[in-house]
């Protein structure tokens, strides 16, 4: 039986993750702050991320197999985590973000290569606990913290799994297929940049299942998780039309100001070959579309 920890995820696929685990015979146990339980069959411990001492006394002398930290922000949090669990788990699985790749523009897929963590330089004087600040800095939040991660050297064995855009579940809490539904619904124009780029995605099981594989596997380093192929906006917006026969998509191209959720000025197009040359599988993004949009929407598929 392994020892696993997770550090907050009690929502969306943080919560598929335990539940995976726990199926699996592993002993969980899950850090927060005390604002929601976990998943039953976990262990709960509760935590300010934010605070080592506060984690190191909740902790103990507890060891683990692996840790997977899936509220890892900022530097300052990657720091301290660093501090916390080094001799203390074999393994740290971060959950990052393709928003590491926000400077790169490329049309082709992007590898992992594109953005190498150890050339990242950290600033851990920005103000990272101003949480204006950390919105409009989310991917570079995420790019310093593995750069923090990475200069812990082969003594820390980590993985930032930089995630692709999640799209699935009836929990999905954040509204932005909703944006959509509203506005095919009522006529209302749909945002985009005037040069609109295609993402690549991902569907919430399979983010899911592929943390809880990375869990159990042995490479190190960044790696990119999404499903075979890239959406548009176009596509995903015929997918919600499906089911709102009577609405109507209009779209809006604008030069300057805020655009829809999933609309975007720059690719974001990840490559995940390398994942798939270490044994995982993933779906194609256009078969399980339908089925995501209908389990948000609350539709039958």
């Amino acid at each position: 039986m392994r020892e696993v920890c997770v550090i907050g995820g009690n929502r969306y696929f943080g919560k598929r993750v335990i539940a995976r685990l726990i199926a699996a015979g592993d002993r969980v146990t899950v850090i927060n702050r005390g604002s929601s339980p976990p998943p039953p069959g976990a262990i709960h411990l509760v935590a300010d991320r934010n605070d080592e001492k506060s984690l190191e006394s909740a902790l103990g002398s507890r060891a683990f197999d692996v840790v997977i930290d899936q509220v890892c922000y900022t530097p300052r949090q990657a720091q301290t985590a660093r501090r916390v669990f080094a001799g203390r788990t074999r393994r740290y699985v971060m959950t990052s973000t393709v928003e590491v790749y926000e400077y790169e523009d490329s049309a082709a897929l992007v590898p992992e290569e594109a953005v190498d963590p150890r050339t990242i330089a950290v600033d851990l004087e920005l103000p990272w606990d101003e949480p204006e600040f950390l919105d409009t800095h989310y991917g570079e939040g995420k790019r310093q913290a593995e750069a923090v991660l990475a200069a812990a050297g082969p003594g820390f064995p980590y993985v930032a799994v930089r995630v692709a855009h999640v799209l699935g579940g009836d929990d999905d809490f954040t509204g932005r297929l909703d944006h959509y539904t509203d506005r095919i619904r009522t006529g209302e124009p749909i945002a985009v940049p005037a040069a609109n780029h295609p993402a690549t995605y991902i569907h919430v099981e399979e983010i899911a299942d592929f943390l809880t594989w990375t869990a159990g596997a042995e490479f190190t380093g960044p790696v990119n998780a999404a499903s075979h192929g890239v959406l548009t906006t176009e596509e995903l917006c015929a997918a919600v039309a499906v089911h709102l026969p009577e609405g109507r998509t209009v779209f809006r191209s604008v030069e300057v100001g805020d655009v829809s959720p999933f609309s975007f000025a720059r690719s974001y197009g990840m490559d995940n070959s390398r994942a798939t040359k270490l044994g995982f599988t993933f779906g194609e993004a256009r078969e399980w579309l339908p089925r995501a949009v209908a389990e948000t929407l609350g539709k039958d598929n």
